[in-house]
């Protein structure tokens, strides 16, 4: 599975598990804000992914602002995992 799927896999997961509704589908404008997680749910969402992959790309990378879209939080999983 790709890193996009397992992403958007663990958001599904997460909104399941916090009882919130996730805008379908998820595209790569598709706004962090307005997706249909809440803070809290985000912080469910790292630390899920973490435990899925293996690593916090918000841990390990100097990242100055928070990303706003779906393809700037993929490409910091992804720039994190070409790290490893």
């Amino acid at each position: 599975m790709n890193l996009e799927q397992q992403i958007k896999d663990a958001m599904q997961q997460v909104a399941e598990l916090s009882d919130c509704q996730l805008v379908e589908p998820i595209e790569a404008n598709t706004l962090l804000l307005e997706c249909g997680l809440d803070s809290l749910g985000y912080a469910m969402l790292v630390a899920q992914l973490e435990e899925d992959l293996g690593f916090d790309p918000f841990t390990e990378l100097a990242i100055e602002t928070y990303p706003s879209t779906f393809a700037e939080f993929l490409a910091i999983y992804k720039q994190c995992k070409s790290n490893q």
